[in-house]
């Protein structure tokens, strides 16, 4: 079983669900020390009470004040990040024929904006991390395979998570010459209460706990890209290099006769 060199100081937002609780619960048996941050303070106690390596931070990271006050704790329980894993997200489908800004904005909160803060908070710790110990840090968060290419009533998830991953390339380049490290997730189908709730096929759908074990496989790599189950997302990333008169004619495709779609959804 492929586990990060030990030990690790960790933070990991969206704790508490799906991808997040799983990832949670790997790395706490693996024996990091892993803040763990949510919205749901009763779940993250939860979470934490089988463990004497969990911090509990709870917040909202849609709200940049919580996050800086976050990072304060952060400070003074651990004193530096060797990996910050930002995970939280939501997701919400766009209808065009009622087109809804206000939904849009919804899911940039978290999906976009909250990572930023989250990694405004992160990147001062990583540095730390990096000048006391002289390890090389790790940022990591997740995206979705849908940013790979245009999918039917994704327009508000797909776009969140496609502008993450440019932010996070483009920041992985600035971020080299100071020895920070940048991973982007990329998931395919996962079950999840997020996806269960999803009406359309979801092909190759793997458990949050075949997930969790790809994502600690690829930070132990260092991956740049860490994405899967492979035999999805490689066909997702080939659709979005596909000329764009054959992605439309494919995109289109999913619509099924009901106006849902087979977009990707982590």
């Amino acid at each position: 079983m492929t586990t990060l060199q030990q030990p690790r100081r960790i933070w990991l937002t969206g704790a508490t669900s799906g991808i997040g609780l799983a990832l949670a619960e790997r790395l706490l048996a693996d024996g990091h020390r892993v803040a763990l941050s949510a919205r749901n303070v009763d779940k993250l106690n939860a979470l934490a009470a089988s463990s004497d390596n969990a911090l509990v931070v709870p917040l909202d990271v849609a709200d940049r004040s919580a996050v800086r006050a976050a990072g304060q704790r952060l400070e003074a329980q651990l004193g530096g990040l060797d990996l910050a894993i930002l995970n939280a997200g939501t997701c919400e489908y766009l209808d065009a024929r009622r087109f809804d800004v206000d939904l849009v904005e919804r899911v940039f909160a978290p999906n976009f904006f909250g990572a930023l803060y989250a990694m405004e908070t992160a990147l001062p710790l990583l540095r730390r991390a990096r000048d006391h110990d002289g390890i090389r840090p790790l940022l990591a968060a997740t995206s979705s395979a849908s940013a790979y290419v245009p999918l039917p009533r994704a327009e508000a998830y797909g776009a969140s998570k496609a502008a993450l991953s440019y932010f996070l390339e483009s920041l992985r380049l600035d971020l080299d010459a100071e020895g920070i490290d940048v991973s982007v997730i990329h998931p395919g189908f996962v079950k999840t209460p997020l996806t269960d709730r999803n009406d359309f096929p979801m092909p190759m759908r793997i458990s949050a706990e075949q997930a969790a074990a790809a994502i600690v496989k690829g930070l132990d790599r260092r991956q740049l890209d860490i994405h899967f189950p492979r035999r999805f997302t490689n066909l997702v990333r080939l659709m979005g290099i596909l000329p764009p008169r054959l992605r439309r004619r494919l995109g289109l495709r999913m619509v099924q006769g009901d106006g849902h779609t087979s977009g990707g959804n982590a």
